[in-house]
């Protein structure tokens, strides 16, 4: 199951490790150890392009970047509000109706960024 020469091949402890966490329902079981083994295996992937970049170009804060932008962070609940409050006034706009709120936008912009 293993072929330890690539470097992107999870060692046996880390298939045990799925495997035992898993569901005991054979598809939930197949599509947890996959989808543990995709993860596991494009991070291994961005820490080798991370490491290159601090070799080729001299520049730590070229890993960081990369790092930032392959694994980008979730938007956070006020950002989804303010992207979800500028959709319902575009459609709003669109249909007419004069809808900006922005009492709504102020509100949700002085919440802290959690």
């Amino acid at each position: 199951m293993t072929n330890q020469e690539h470097p992107i091949t999870p060692p046996p402890e880390l298939w045990e490790q799925w495997y035992a966490s898993a569901d005991d329902a054979s598809e939930d079981v197949i599509e947890a150890v996959a989808t543990q083994a995709a993860r596991w295996g494009a991070d291994q992937e961005l820490e080798a392009c991370c490491e290159w970049l601090c070799v080729e170009n001299s520049q730590p804060y070229s890993s960081n970047a990369l790092r930032e932008y392959r694994r980008p962070k979730p938007p956070s609940l006020k950002e989804q509000a303010l992207a979800e409050l500028e959709l319902l006034r575009g459609d709003a706009n669109a249909h007419g109706l004069g809808f900006d709120a922005p009492a709504i936008r102020r509100a949700l912009e002085a919440l802290p960024d959690v």
